[in-house]
């Protein structure tokens, strides 16, 4: 899962022609990451650092007598209504039309405002009677109207214009009643991010705290692979498999290639991965492959690799450091893990790098095909697991789950982060019960339409234009029949282009099917 982007990119040791479900596995896959640059994420409230560890000093195994995950009340709390969070990325949102996300189990609007030019988000509920506002449009002054009585808002949440109202009696408009709640936004890093409380008092947070800042995200000698896409299990579940490099030979046999060790154990080539946590504290942690470098989980939200060699500054957290890295190859795994509800969460990816200019100018729905192909190999795994782990209780997780290897010490950190600081699980504040939703049919629950390509302009665009093209070889099939019936020249010919015309709808029809709706992965017959 952890490569799931960057598996086809050239760089990545792709072969000549590639298969159409073998793809070659990054180096980070590889299990070579190197350490961190100093300079590369900061946050603007650094806390106070508490040295962990998560393996014990054995070759291949973590003591099995490790402590409980329980929260503890001597610890710091980690606020996650403090915090912002990312949306989506601004090249999925269209600015000419309202876009309805959750995050946090809040529903929210986000649309483009244009007298502002810039990004709001809104309370998706219209004050009037609480319809949503993502069902709505903007109007042609820019502002965001509600379609059900036409109520309309400025980019503040101040009501404009309500048509109901007399224009001589009183205004109704500017009462207080008639405004949107508005949570604080910002795009940062080519993505839109809200704080998620609608406290007047939070209206310039941004001048406090701003999101993660990550440097290869806001250098311009990077070229970025960006995407997302919303998954039918939950947020700890979702960082947990993005930490966790030791699934990918067997969750993504056949997609994925990994490094084969010199002896190999099985047919998938599994072997010994050391991992250890270097520190934790309310802030995440930062995490060690043995050799190779370290990982970060910036808490709430991200998970986050570095390919590219630099000094290693200790224990400490990474300290600016005056030697720099000399010019080479660097790529970097960046994935941001929203929680949107119980049982739902949103990943988006950004994969950097300073090499492979060309990558940038392939089609943005090749690259999702090739992700959406990993993310589904997994998914229902992961779907089931969860499940599991609510049966026995998040508290109980340590219990349930045995977890000797070092391969599972970023896990097992991040488990322990959550129990330590963050409550045990996501604080939904009341708004759900706990229950996660009911089980669909496997293809609903492994749904890429919904889930990805109505929210990617250019999965939907390449949807649009394949279905398009089905239709026309369709009537071409008719046509050539057609034809060849009627002016009886060349009828040979004209039934073989019709044939090849039908063909290649149903071919087509295929192709768009698994690579837009549903494209199941059976494990057993890889």
């Amino acid at each position: 899962m952890e490569g799931l982007i960057t598996s086809y990119v050239s760089s990545i040791h792709i072969p000549t022609s590639i298969s159409k479900t073998q793809f070659t596995k990054p180096k980070f896959l590889n299990f070579q990451f190197n350490p961190v640059p100093a300079s590369t994420f900061s946050r603007k409230t650094p806390s106070q650092s508490k040295l962990f560890t998560t393996i014990s000093s054995s070759p291949s195994f973590v003591s099995t007598t490790e402590p409980e995950l329980e929260a503890d009340s001597q610890a710091e709390k980690f606020d996650w209504y403090a915090h912002w969070y990312p949306v989506m990325p601004v090249c999925d949102l269209d600015k000419r039309a309202p876009h309805a996300k959750k995050v946090m189990g809040l529903d929210i609007v986000v649309w483009w405002d244009k007298n502002e030019s810039s990004w709001r988000v809104f309370n998706d509920a219209c004050p009037h009677r609480l319809a949503p506002l993502s069902e709505g449009r903007i109007d042609q002054w820019g502002r965001l109207q509600c379609v059900y009585h036409g109520w309309c808002f400025n980019g503040s949440g101040n009501c404009n214009f309500i048509p109901q109202a007399p224009p001589d009696g009183p205004p109704v408009s500017t009462s207080k009643k008639a405004c949107v709640a508005v949570y604080p936004s910002t795009v940062h890093h080519d993505i839109v991010w809200f704080w998620p409380n609608t406290d007047p008092q939070y209206k310039d947070i941004i001048l406090k705290k701003q999101p993660p800042f990550i440097a290869e995200l806001d250098d311009p000698s990077y070229i970025k692979i960006t995407g997302s896409r919303d998954l039918p299990y939950g947020y700890e579940v979702l960082i947990e498999n993005l930490m966790d490099p030791a699934h990918v030979p067997y969750a993504h046999y056949g997609i994925m290639r990994t490094r084969q060790p010199k002896v190999k154990a099985d047919r998938e080539g599994g072997s010994p991965v050391e991992l250890s946590i270097k520190k934790l504290d309310i802030d995440g942690f930062i995490g060690n492959q043995v050799q190779f470098g370290i990982n970060k989980f910036i808490a709430p939200c991200i998970s986050y690799a570095d390919s590219s060699p630099v000094i290693d500054q200790g224990d400490d957290a990474i300290a600016d450091t005056e030697k720099k890295p000399s010019m080479q190859r660097r790529e970097a795994l960046i994935f941001f893990c929203v929680p949107v509800s119980p049982g739902n969460s949103r990943l988006i990816w950004a994969i950097p790098k300073n090499y492979g200019v060309w990558i940038a100018k392939v089609p943005r729905f090749i690259h999702h095909s090739v992700t959406n192909i990993v993310l589904d190999s997994d998914l229902y795994l992961l779907y089931l697991e969860e499940r599991k782990i609510m049966e026995i209780g998040a508290s109980n997780w340590q219990k349930a789950c045995f977890v000797p290897a070092k391969s599972d010490a970023f896990v097992v950190g991040f488990r322990k982060w959550l129990n330590k600081y963050a409550g045990g699980q996501v604080d939904w504040r009341g708004n759900y019960s706990g229950t996660l939703p009911p089980t669909p049919p496997r293809e609903q629950l492994l749904d890429r339409y919904w889930s990805h390509v109505v929210n990617c302009p250019s999965c939907n665009s390449a949807y649009k234009g394949l279905n398009a093209l089905e239709v026309i070889l369709q009537f071409s099939s008719l046509a050539f029949i057609g034809i060849a019936g009627a002016t009886k020249h060349n009828v040979y010919t004209m039934v073989a282009v019709a044939v090849v015309c039908f063909v290649g709808s149903k071919w087509l029809h295929q192709f768009i099917y698994k690579n837009f709706h549903y494209h199941d992965y059976d494990h057993a017959f890889r």
